[in-house]
């Protein structure tokens, strides 16, 4: 398969499924099993330490698919391919080093639908869907009780599993596989929306945590949006990654007896 090659249907959601059984197998079937008895704190970390591994597995199958239609896994391949370059022009398709300058809106309005849609859609979500409802014991916020928070000052190896975590999440597995590998490769099947298609199908591969799917389409949706528009990946990795900064500078502060 050349670089110029279209996915099939059945390709792109092969791939996805690939994507996503792993994170839904971990979700609800490892999890349970793992977690009976645990306490909040270790609960909450088997399942970081279960995704984490997930995520792992889609930057592997990145790799794996880049291999087979490219041969090789260079960094230059792979910055062709998952279009990790500057900004290009939608007119003209030159690199334009001024449409970074596009990151300051997008990152407000993602962090505005963050802040002020996400909690609304969860609840019409659960509301139409009630067996998508989060789970007792789910919820990561139990980690973050104030007896708990006194647990994690100095704990620096929390602070590494959420960053190994993190790049994984927002950068090397997700990012690389639905919008390096997925997304420039999908435009044979829905041509124009072919971005709509990727934000929709990475909504739903959050199947792991079904109660934050429709809370989280609008991101998804402008993730694919701007790697599309500006043929440049680093735009939906930054967008992407702002949970994972926000998240990290929380454990540091907790870790250093800051929070």
């Amino acid at each position: 398969m050349n670089d110029k090659s279209q996915y099939t249907l059945w390709q792109i959601l092969g791939i996805w499924f690939m994507a996503g059984a792993p994170m839904w197998i971990l979700g609800w079937v490892a999890y349970p099993a793992l977690s009976a008895g645990l306490a909040p704190m270790d609960a909450g970390l088997l399942r970081i330490k279960l995704f984490t591994v997930g995520l792992i597995w889609q930057f592997v199958l990145s790799m794996i698919i880049l291999y087979r239609e490219e041969g090789n896994i260079r960094l230059g391949t792979i910055s062709r391919r998952f279009w990790l370059n500057h900004p290009k022009s939608a007119r003209s398709g030159e690199t334009k080093k001024a449409l970074w300058w596009w990151l300051i809106p997008l990152i407000l309005l993602v962090a505005a639908l963050e802040i002020g849609l996400r909690s609304t859609l969860v609840d019409v979500w659960t509301t139409i869907f009630p067996f998508f409802a989060e789970p007792e014991g789910y919820d990561m916020a139990a980690m973050f009780t104030p007896e708990l928070r006194a647990q994690m000052v100095g704990a620096w190896g929390l602070l590494a599993l959420f960053a190994v975590s993190a790049l994984f999440n927002t950068f090397l597995g997700e990012e690389f596989l639905f919008r390096g590998v997925l997304l420039p490769k999908m435009e044979g099947v829905f041509g124009k929306w072919d971005w709509v298609a990727n934000g929709i199908l990475f909504s739903l591969y959050h199947l792991h945590q079904p109660w934050g799917i429709l809370a989280t389409l609008p991101a998804d949706l402008i993730f694919a949006f701007s790697g599309k528009r500006f043929r440049s990946n680093w735009f939906p990795i930054i967008l992407h990654s702002g949970q994972s900064v926000f998240f990290l500078f929380l454990i540091l502060g907790l870790v250093l007896g800051l929070a």
